[in-house]
């Protein structure tokens, strides 16, 4: 079984790029996609794709909580470099309310630029969305047929993934569909379409179980499959190869 984690930060990694690259390799993941945040990350994260291409990938987007440094000029650099044959998506961007580290008026600036970004290059996106559903949902309506992505790490509400697949997007699961506390998520991914589906690590956040308490490293994204694949009753190895299909659907740009 070959893997791909849709949604990784190699740049943020205790363990090391290379052996974080080579782990990953062993347990099976054959592609990574390292996510950009920030300005000051996005030459990284595309130093560390191009290094490693074919295996890593990357994006390049300002999160949320640094919308308040989204600027114009950022925005021509993401655009300037989405071209590149490593850059697969546009992201992550998005809305957070529950920290609200950025104005809620910047952080809607800089997601609907972003958004017109996707559009004019024909990128996806990578979505980040907590407690901000509603905007999230209202934003990618003005963008509906134009723009297609990922909502990643994805622990809202039914209704939100329901929104999100009747405007084209998929959704990407991460080990907190693995916590105890995750009856509410379990119960939406159950009903999501197999062929809509990703899954991913966020490293090195939210480690799955049985790995929770460590730091979270692509390799463990096979872990968190284990739990999706239990849950939606297939094999691991229909699970494997249908959620490869979809990233490789949704991100065309990915070599395989």
């Amino acid at each position: 079984m070959q893997w791909i984690d849709v949604h990784a930060h190699l740049n943020m990694l205790e363990e090391g790029v290379e052996a974080a690259i080579e782990n990953a390799r062993q347990a099976g993941v054959h592609r990574i996609v390292t996510i950009g945040t920030e300005p000051q990350d996005h030459p990284l994260v595309l130093e560390i794709a191009r290094k490693h291409f074919p295996r890593v990938y990357c994006t390049l987007g300002v999160h949320p909580h640094d919308g308040k440094v989204y600027t114009a000029a950022v925005g021509r650099y993401i655009e300037d470099n989405a071209a590149d044959p490593c850059v697969v998506a546009i992201g992550e961007i998005g809305l957070d309310y529950h920290y609200n580290q950025s104005p809620k008026e910047e952080q809607i600036e800089a997601f609907r630029a972003q958004l017109s970004i996707a559009e004019r290059t024909g990128l996806p996106v990578e979505i980040h969305t907590r407690d901000a559903e509603e905007d999230t949902i209202r934003l990618l309506n003005e963008f509906k047929g134009r723009v297609k992505g990922i909502i990643h790490c994805f622990t809202g509400t039914r209704w939100l993934a329901e929104q999100a697949l009747d405007l084209g997007f998929n959704i990407s699961i991460s080990g907190v569909v693995t916590f105890k506390n995750a009856d509410d998520l379990r119960a939406t991914v159950k009903m999501l379409p197999l062929d809509r589906i990703h899954v991913e690590t966020d490293a090195p956040f939210l480690a799955p179980i049985p790995m929770r308490g460590k730091k979270n490293t692509p390799a463990y994204v096979v872990h968190t499959a284990k739990f999706v694949a239990e849950l939606k009753g297939v094999t691991l190895e229909e699970l494997c190869e249908q959620t490869r299909k979809n990233a490789l659907a949704m991100f065309p740009k990915i070599q395989w």
